[in-house]
């Protein structure tokens, strides 16, 4: 290290005091800064995506990072043992002052090489939800959803959340195995409504307006079982019947993408109810009072 150290002496000719060591570290700054922005202009001179982008920009800042501090230190710390006191000390000194920082970064280092999450993914950390928009060495950023928003769509607010959470809160991704979840849209019809009709009409929905889903899904499903232990034995959409209290309770269960659940619910939806509207023996179900009457009979 102290030859390292002498020969950025000579290199950048300046002394040893402390004017020189700030001078240098400077001028070293400067140069690793100038040459990070210069390697990212050369690779992103053509149009990437904005995922590509934001990996290839955070992995050269760390690895400038890393530069930096491997070159710099030898300049202030001339010998190794030296070096080496002082850095026992600081670190036991951080360890008791800075407890959480230190976990946040290690949290940090958890997610960048065992990747529970990535950028653009959308997960669910404690209570909070959304899509990682930014990781940072202490924390990570969401742009949140639901809240006061009755869906899987952004409320508009960024959540910074400490990286160290991931070691203390399940974190659940929503497309991490792959780009579909499981959906389902909830269906009461009467007791006296045709619900066979019904059924086959939700069939024909899904048929028409859900099923091609299915044709995306199955490659991502194959690449998924070759990473997770994964099996479903049916990626079909369908429909599940229960006896309710109120009704006959019908259940249409679809993958979809999670970032689009929503709309693909309106779209399911929308046509139920058009089709609904054409038959006069289907009827939705809802909670309904019923009580009898001595001189009016049977009310409702």
């Amino acid at each position: 290290m102290e030859s390292w150290s002498q020969w950025i002496y000579e290199t950048l000719g300046i002394g040893h005091s402390l004017q020189y060591k700030i001078i240098a570290s400077l001028i070293i700054i400067t140069f690793m800064y100038l040459l990070r922005k210069g390697l990212l202009h050369f690779f992103l001179r053509r149009k990437v995506d904005i995922k590509t982008r934001y990996n290839w920009e955070k992995s050269a800042s760390y690895i400038s990072y890393v530069l930096l501090i491997v070159i710099i230190i030898p300049i202030w710390f001339q010998e190794l043992h030296a070096f080496g006191t002082f850095f026992g000390l600081m670190a036991a000194g951080l360890a008791i002052v800075l407890k959480e920082p230190i976990l946040n970064f290690f949290g940090w280092m958890f997610i960048l090489f065992k990747k529970p999450f990535e950028m653009g993914d959308r997960i669910q950390i404690g209570d909070s939800e959304g899509d990682i928009l930014d990781i940072g060495f202490f924390n990570f950023t969401l742009l949140e959803i639901k809240n006061w928003v009755d869906a899987d769509q952004s409320t508009g607010r960024i959540i910074h959340i400490p990286n160290g959470l991931v070691f203390t809160r399940p974190v659940m991704n929503y497309n991490q195995a792959m780009d579909f979840i499981w959906h389902e849209i909830p269906v009461m019809v009467t007791f006296e409504s045709n619900w066979e009709k019904a059924k086959n009409i939700l069939l024909k929905v899904e048929e028409t307006k859900l099923k091609p889903l299915v044709d995306d899904a199955k490659p991502q499903f194959e690449e998924a079982k070759r990473r997770y232990y994964v099996e479903y034995a049916n990626l079909d959409p369908t429909v599940y019947t229960r006896i309710k209290e109120n009704g006959v309770m019908l259940t249409l269960r679809y993958l979809c993408p999670p970032k689009r659940r929503r709309s693909f619910e309106q779209v399911a939806i929308e046509e139920i109810l058009h089709q609904f509207a054409r038959q006069d023996d289907i009827r939705f179900a809802y909670p309904t009072t019923r009580f009898f009457s001595a001189k009016e009979g049977l009310k409702e």
